[in-house]
């Protein structure tokens, strides 16, 4: 199930616009209703006005209609194993269980699996979740 959301996030990658700090990342949500969404990172000059790959893909989950996280990919071209950053982890959180996977890749496949509580241990919760 996770190396389709690999190839996802890794063709997501392509797409970054990271001219200032050459750092592409990609992601890639499978989402409730099966589908998957992705997205890239996007600077811009007045940096750090720019946004991460993570809420770009959450953003494309929202505008396609679906609104839970069920798994997500992540990937950096120059990391090993790219976590999502902090702020990142309280947006993914708004839409995930505790028990969300979140896979950490390389360029060849999966590296880490991850529970989102793992990965944002005493996270705000809300009703929704």
């Amino acid at each position: 199930m996770s190396h389709d959301l690999f190839e996802a996030a890794r063709g997501a990658m392509a797409f970054a616009h990271a001219p200032y700090s050459k750092f592409p990342v990609g992601a890639a949500i499978r989402a409730e209703d099966g589908k998957v969404y992705t997205g890239a990172n996007i600077e811009n000059l007045s940096f750090p006005q720019g946004w991460c790959a993570e809420p770009t893909a959450i953003s494309a989950m929202i505008m396609g209609g679906a609104k839970k996280i069920v798994e997500m990919a992540v990937i950096a071209e120059r990391l090993a194993l790219c976590p999502p950053c902090g702020g990142c982890r309280q947006k993914i959180s708004e839409f995930a269980s505790k028990g969300t996977k979140i896979y950490l890749c390389d360029e060849t496949g999966v590296k880490k699996t991850m529970t989102m509580d793992e990965l944002l241990p005493f996270s705000f919760e809300t009703e929704l979740g």
